[in-house]
């Protein structure tokens, strides 16, 4: 399968999507005739309901992200050549007779299908209509709900931010308290909105702790959890390469400068993060390091060179927890009101992954994988032991060394890989 498609899934399996039709049967005479995909929410849960339609029937289903991944590749592999994807701005049209080799044409456009009250309900999870007490602390909206029109930028990013935590949810265990470490929280508007969905409004256990490096800003906000009574949101002043911690379900950075967004990814994937979302920022750590004769004349332009680090880093970081058994996509996130970098890293333990730690649970402390002893102790499905490798961890590995060397660069990521 074309990894280009699976990326426009990714993007577009989200509460903006209006629909997904599969259509031009691969075999005349298959049982499935067409299908669409739409978002719906059942009991405040973003899902997606798959309709299959055979000559005479119509048969529904509702999906959680990840299996909605699953049956659209499903379903453009095996049935359909032609997928055109509705989302509230985009059109997208994707021609795949080969599926490794699919022809995509996007448009933008506005939807004029919808009505505004679906608009509203699928775009925000927090409605602007309707009081909410830590935007009306924080200055986001006044106490009728409504959004004050200079804050509207921040409220559409802290919805389009619990789009993205809802899509993910999907790899973690909801039955037990979820622990959650935001590095860098600053004033904590999505902390607060983290707390606020998924304890008020999903009714999860959780326990979400807000590290900053500004005292000021940390005493500000514990004071607003306090006087709301968000018993399970805390704030410290912390610095994310030395903070201690352990069986932690989700880590989160956003605007983390240089080479902080590393040292939080090598602490999520060293307490076993099922989750892990991080939005860097200031990537100057391989400006000066990285070198290549032949991109020399796009790597004289400082300007060039400034974003074309970026992009290498951000590349070297997927890769590298892509290694660590993470599915990895890169997501278009609104901008920051101090950065306008705008590229949110999406990771989530894969399932083979924890599936293939599981079934080795059995083996001691000390174990023997061929003929080599191996000492990690492989009792926790989240351990990270090297032995215990799918197929797409060997070969990130294999990119990851083969892109850092070409370029000559010694990242901070080789901390994640043990390099």
């Amino acid at each position: 399968m074309n990894t280009d498609i699976k990326e426009i899934l990714y993007e577009v399996l989200n509460s903006n999507l209006v629909k997904i039709v599969f259509g031009g049967q691969r075999k005349k005479t298959g049982v499935i005739k067409k299908a669409i995909l739409r978002p719906v929410i059942i009991k405040d849960t973003l899902l997606f309901q798959l309709e299959t339609f055979t000559e005479k029937q119509a048969f529904h289903k509702n999906l959680n992200y990840e299996n909605s991944i699953e049956e659209c590749l499903k379903l453009v592999d095996e049935t359909f050549k032609q997928i055109n994807i509705f989302t509230l701005t985009d059109e997208i049209q994707i021609l795949a007779a080969k599926p490794e080799k699919p022809r995509i044409t996007k448009k933008s456009h506005v939807c004029n299908t919808c009505s505004l009250s679906h608009n509203k309900e699928k775009q925000y999870l927090i409605p602007d209509d309707e009081p909410c007490d830590f935007l009306i602390e924080l200055g986001v909206m006044g106490h009728d709900g409504k959004v004050f029109k200079k804050h509207y930028s921040k409220f559409r990013q802290i919805n389009r931010y619990l789009e993205i935590v809802e899509d993910s949810l999907y790899a973690l265990s909801t039955n037990n308290t979820l622990k959650i470490i935001d590095f860098g929280c600053g004033k904590a508007y999505l902390t607060f909105a983290l707390y606020y969905y998924l304890k008020l409004k999903k009714g999860y256990d959780v326990k979400i702790i807000g590290l900053d490096l500004k005292s000021d800003v940390i005493r500000f906000c514990q004071n607003v959890a306090e006087k709301l009574g968000y018993t399970g949101l805390s704030f410290h002043v912390g610095d994310i390469a030395e903070w201690q911690d352990n069986n932690v379900d989700m880590v989160i950075t956003l605007h983390a400068c240089d080479t902080a967004t590393d040292y939080a990814l090598l602490n999520a994937v060293k307490w076993g993060a099922k989750v892990i979302l991080s939005v860097p920022c200031c990537q100057h750590e391989l400006f000066s390091q990285i070198k290549s004769p032949l991109h020399h004349p796009l790597l004289k332009y400082g300007i060039l060179k400034d974003k074309f680090t970026e992009l290498l880093t951000d590349a070297l970081r997927g890769l590298a927890l892509e290694a660590k058994g993470y599915d990895v996509s890169m997501i278009e996130f609104t901008t920051l009101e101090h950065t306008s970098k705008n590229i949110l890293i999406k990771a989530t333990l894969n399932q083979k992954y924890i599936q293939l730690c599981t079934e080795n649970s059995t083996w001691n402390t000390t174990h023997v994988h061929g003929d080599k002893q191996c000492s990690q102790d492989v009792s926790k499905a989240d351990v990270n032991c090297s032995c215990i490798k799918t197929k797409r961890m060997t070969e990130a590995t294999a990119e990851y060394i083969a892109l850092r060397d070409y370029y000559k660069a010694k990242p901070t990521t080789d901390k994640i890989l043990d390099l």
